[in-house]
């Protein structure tokens, strides 16, 4: 299984969104998201994604990796770490996808000398709406179809038409919604428009749902009505442009690791076993062009110097 989207962070390195006694303001270490694995109970019936256990779905006896994703530090040293961080841990962080937001003053030739220098599986955009994030970053979008980066998207509102539309005007790029497209809690709003739009969007060649943050977003919703959101996006975008990831540790102010992949699990019920084997790792592995990486610098990357002007 390939956990599609993890975090690493330290509060006393930035992220200023983590607020002082929250469960977030810690580090969490690649040493911490190892031993959550240990917590999953792969194979058991505390994972019965979709109805069958991992193992019993072919899917392995255990996550392969994880996806790390951008925590929003706020610089774009954080780029740079992320890869560090990868090539430190290749067995546990198999890909990730770095901060677009801050490379928003970069400019198309500086921004393709930092992907070449820490190259990212994925670029990720985030902001209350596409409008919303900066231009500059915007403007780089063409810069990730050419060289063959995600572009990764979590948007508050509108996600899905934003999605779908980079896909139309950049043939080739391929574009990952987070979150399911981020839609509303469904204990206060109906889920009617975001249907409409997983339609609509599942019909864009090149756009991937990832279906992850459940467990947050949709606290205090019964757990059939939230697999009905997942088995809707896996009915429109089938199981070869779907992927699933814990968010952690972001859940964890709603719980387990193992709870937050249980719950986007649920979904996946109708599903035969090359399609949950798409959706647990098979996908992942496409959309994020996934393959090993080898330093080949004389020093770590981390050590490397970065324009962060």
């Amino acid at each position: 299984m390939i956990d599609c989207h993890v975090h690493l962070w330290d509060p006393a390195q930035g992220h200023p969104w983590i607020r002082p006694g929250s469960p977030h303001h810690r580090a969490f270490t690649a040493d911490d998201l190892a031993a959550s694995g240990a917590d999953l109970e792969l194979g058991g019936a505390s994972l019965e994604l979709g109805g069958a256990g991992l193992a019993a779905s072919g899917a392995g006896p255990g996550p392969v990796g994880a996806i790390l994703v951008e925590a929003s530090r706020g610089d774009r040293a954080e780029n740079v770490l992320l890869r560090d961080l990868r090539l430190r841990h290749p067995g546990l962080i198999l890909g990730h996808v770095g901060n677009l937001n801050t490379c928003h003053d970069l400019g198309p030739a500086r921004f393709a000398d930092l992907l070449d220098r820490t190259r990212p599986n994925g670029m990720r955009l985030g902001g209350a709406s596409w409008d919303a994030t900066p231009p500059g970053a915007r403007a780089l979008v063409p810069v990730l179809a050419r060289h063959g980066v995600a572009l990764e998207l979590n948007l508050h509102h509108a996600a899905l038409p934003a999605a779908a539309e980079a896909a139309a005007r950049h043939p080739g790029l391929t574009v990952i919604i987070d979150h399911l497209g981020n839609p509303a809690n469904l204990a206060t709003a109906d889920a009617g428009e975001w249907r409409e739009q997983v339609r609509r969007t599942a019909r864009v060649p090149g756009v991937f749902m990832k279906i992850s943050g459940l467990l947050t977003q949709q606290h205090g919703v019964p757990e059939e009505r939230v697999a009905a959101l997942v088995a809707h996006a896996v009915a429109e975008f089938g199981p070869a442009r779907c992927m699933i990831g814990s968010d952690w540790p972001i859940c964890l102010a709603r719980g387990s690791r193992a709870a937050s992949l249980r719950l986007a699990g649920r979904g996946l019920a109708a599903l035969d076993d090359a399609g949950r084997r798409l959706v647990l790792s098979g996908t992942a592995r496409r959309a994020y062009g996934l393959t090993p990486q080898v330093d080949n610098d004389r020093s770590p990357c981390f050590d490397a110097p970065v324009d962060d002007r």
